[in-house]
C-alpha cells in the first residue's frame, strides 16, 4: 500500500484525500498555516443532511434496531410532536371567549358573506349585528348589497371555510386559524432542518414560535395576517427546495475526474440550464395567496425575487462561472422574472373570482361604460384596477389615531402591544374569587425573552453575513426584512404591532442559529459542548417559562387584578 493509498483510507467522509503536500507548503506549515481540505464541489453545492445519530434514542432504553429506526424517521416524527404540541395550545377553548373579538367585526363577517354571495355584502352596526350573531336563536342580518372593503379576499376566504364547516360562531370563524398556525409550525420544523442540515435545530425553531405569545393569539384570532404569515412561509420553504433543487442539477452536470472528485468548471456554471423549476413555481402560487390576503404579501414577493436570484448568482459561481452575473442575467433572470411574477399575479386574479362572476360586487361595473386609452383591457379587469387604486389610497393615508397603534421601530422591543379583549368580572362573578376583582384580556404580545432574544440573534446573523458571508443569515434577514421594512415607509400611517406576526417565523430561525453557535462548532472540546448546552437549555427553558406565566392574559382566562398588573411590566403594555 503506497503511502497515498493509507491518505485516502484515512480521510474523513465527504472529504477527499490530498496529495502530499508540496514544500513550499511544508514550509508555510511551520508558522502555523494549515490548508484546508479538499472538498468536493458537488458537496458544497448541495451539503448532504448528516446521518442522524442513535445515541439519544439508545439513552432513552430504546433497543439497537428501534434506535436505528427511531433514527430514520426523526426527520419527520421530531416535527410532528413539536406540531402536535402547538395544535394541542392552539385549539384549546377556541371557541372562547364567545364574543366578537377586535376586528373579526370585519373579516368574519365579510368571510360569511363570500360564501353566501361571492362579494362581500353590508352588515348593520357592529352594535346590533354582533349580539345578533351570538344570540339564541342566531340571527345575521346580511344584506346583498355591495359593501366596501380594503383588503383582498384571500384571507377572507380562508376564514370561510372554518364558517362553512362549523357556522356562523366563534369556533368557526377562528378554526382556520388555528389550523394554519399549526401548520406554520410543522412548516418551520422541516424549513429549520432543511436551512442548518439539523433536525434538532429545525425543531428547536418550531417549538419556540409553538411558544410564541403573538403567533399563539393571532391563531385564535380571525385576522388576516396570519394568513399572510402562513403563505409567505409556505413560499419560503418552497424556494429552500428550490434553492437544492437546482444545485442539484448543476452538481450532476459538474465533470468528475479519475478519481472521482468534481471540481468547479466554468462551461457548467455559465451555460448549463438549471432547468423545470416546479418548486419556484409553487413559491409564486403562495406569493400571490399572501398578497391576496393583504396588501403589505406584495412585499413579500419582491424580496424573495431577489433573494432567489441572489442564490442563483452564488450557485453559478461556486459551480464555476468566471462571470456568473452574465450567467444568471442570461439563463435565470428571464426565468424567474416570467415565473415568480406572472403566477402571483394569476393566483391574485384567481382569488377574485366570485367579484368577477357577481353583478353586484363592490365598483364591479366601474369600467363598463368607460372608454380611453386602456379600453382595449376588459371591462372587469380595469374595473379592478380602480377598485385596488381607491383601496391603496385608503390604506397609506390612514392616519386616524388608534390607542393601540405603534411605530414599527418599536415592534422588536414589544413596546405597544394591542388589548383584543378585556374585561373586569367582580368578586363572584365569571370565575372571580379574588375580593380585589379580576381581569381577563386578550394581548396581542410576543413572548418577551423570546423577542428580546431575536434583537440579539439578529446582530449575530448580521455579523455573519456581512463578515463570514454565511448564506443562510442572509436569508433570514431578508425574511424579516421583506416582514418589517417595508412599513418603517408608513410610520405616519395608523399601523399596528400584531401585523409584525408575518416574520415571526424568521425570528424564531435567527434565535434557534444563535442557540446552534452556543453549542459550538463541530470538533469543539467536550467542556465547550457542555457549557453550550447549559447557556442554550437555559434559554430555551427561559423562553417557555415565560409563555407560561403569560398565557393567561393570551387566552383571557380570568386571573385576579393583582396578577393582571404584575403581568404589565410596562406602561406601554397597559
Amino acid at each position: 500500500m503506497t503511502s497515498e493509498t493509507a491518505t485516502q483510507d484515512r480521510a474523513p467522509e465527504g472529504v477527499l484525500a490530498q496529495p502530499h503536500p508540496s514544500p513550499w507548503a511544508q514550509r508555510l506549515r511551520r508558522f502555523g498555516y494549515a490548508e484546508r481540505p479538499r472538498t468536493d464541489t458537488r458537496e458544497r453545492l448541495v451539503p448532504p443532511f448528516p446521518e442522524p445519530g442513535t445515541r439519544m434514542w439508545q439513552s432513552l432504553g430504546a433497543g439497537p434496531r428501534l434506535s436505528h429506526l427511531l433514527a430514520r424517521v426523526s426527520g419527520w416524527l421530531g416535527p410532528l410532536l413539536v406540531a402536535a404540541f402547538a395544535g394541542g395550545l392552539r385549539f384549546w377553548h377556541l371557541g372562547t371567549p364567545r364574543e366578537v373579538v377586535f376586528d373579526e367585526t370585519y373579516y368574519a363577517k365579510d368571510a360569511w358573506s363570500l360564501l353566501q354571495f361571492g362579494y362581500e355584502g353590508t352588515w348593520p352596526d357592529a352594535k346590533i349585528t354582533n349580539p345578533d350573531l351570538l344570540g339564541h336563536p342566531q340571527t345575521i342580518p346580511l344584506s346583498d348589497a355591495p359593501g366596501y372593503v380594503v383588503h383582498p379576499p384571500a384571507g377572507k376566504w380562508v376564514i370561510a371555510v372554518g364558517e362553512w364547516m362549523f357556522g356562523m360562531n366563534p369556533f368557526g370563524w377562528r378554526f382556520m386559524m388555528a389550523v394554519l398556525g399549526t401548520l406554520s409550525v410543522l412548516m418551520l420544523c422541516r424549513i429549520g432542518r432543511r436551512l442548518f442540515r439539523s433536525t434538532a435545530l429545525g425543531c428547536l425553531a418550531g417549538l419556540l414560535m409553538a411558544v410564541d405569545g403573538l403567533q399563539f393569539v393571532m391563531s385564535r384570532i380571525a385576522l388576516l395576517d396570519l394568513v399572510i404569515m402562513f403563505f409567505a412561509l409556505a413560499a419560503f420553504g418552497c424556494l429552500l427546495v428550490d434553492r437544492d433543487w437546482s444545485r442539484a442539477r448543476l452538481a450532476r452536470a459538474l465533470p468528475v475526474d479519475e478519481s472521482g472528485w468534481a471540481g468547479p468548471d466554468r462551461q457548467v456554471g455559465e451555460k448549463v440550464g438549471m432547468g423545470w423549476r416546479p418548486w419556484r413555481i409553487a413559491a409564486a402560487v403562495f406569493l400571490g395567496l399572501a398578497a391576496a390576503s393583504k396588501w403589505n404579501g406584495l412585499y413579500f414577493l419582491a424580496f424573495f425575487t431577489i433573494l432567489t436570484l441572489a442564490w442563483d448568482l452564488g450557485s453559478r459561481r461556486l459551480a464555476g462561472a468566471r462571470r456568473p452575473v452574465t450567467a444568471v442575467l442570461r439563463k435565470d433572470f428571464g426565468w424567474s422574472v416570467l415565473t415568480m411574477i406572472p403566477v402571483a399575479l394569476l393566483t391574485y386574479l384567481a382569488t377574485w373570482t366570485g367579484w368577477f362572476l357577481s353583478d353586484k360586487g363592490y365598483g364591479r361595473h366601474w369600467a363598463d361604460n368607460r372608454g380611453g386609452t386602456w379600453s382595449w383591457i376588459p371591462a372587469p379587469l380595469r374595473s379592478l384596477w380602480h377598485y385596488e387604486y381607491e383601496v391603496y389610497q385608503f390604506n397609506v393615508t390612514l392616519h386616524t389615531p388608534h390607542p393601540y397603534q405603534s411605530n414599527p421601530w418599536s415592534w422588536l422591543v414589544l413596546g405597544r402591544p394591542v388589548s383584543y379583549y378585556f374585561e373586569s368580572p367582580k368578586f363572584g362573578q365569571d370565575g372571580c374569587h379574588s375580593t380585589g376583582g379580576c381581569s381577563k384580556e386578550i394581548l396581542a404580545l410576543g413572548t418577551p425573552l423570546l423577542w428580546w432574544s431575536a434583537c440579539f440573534a439578529l446582530l449575530y446573523l448580521l455579523y455573519r453575513w456581512v463578515l463570514r458571508r454565511d448564506w443562510r443569515a442572509g436569508t433570514i434577514l431578508c425574511a424579516v426584512g421583506a416582514g418589517l421594512l417595508p412599513w418603517m415607509h408608513y410610520q405616519d400611517r395608523t399601523i399596528f404591532y400584531f401585523y409584525a406576526v408575518s416574520f415571526v417565523p424568521y425570528l424564531c430561525l435567527a434565535v434557534a442559529m444563535m442557540v446552534g453557535a452556543f453549542l459550538g462548532p463541530p470538533g469543539s472540546s467536550e467542556g465547550r459542548r457542555m457549557w453550550g448546552a447549559v447557556g442554550a437549555g437555559t434559554l430555551v427553558l427561559l423562553i417557555i417559562w415565560n409563555f407560561i406565566y403569560f398565557f393567561p392574559i393570551y387566552t383571557g382566562m380570568t386571573i385576579p387584578y393583582s396578577g393582571w398588573q404584575a403581568r404589565m411590566w410596562f406602561d406601554s403594555w397597559v
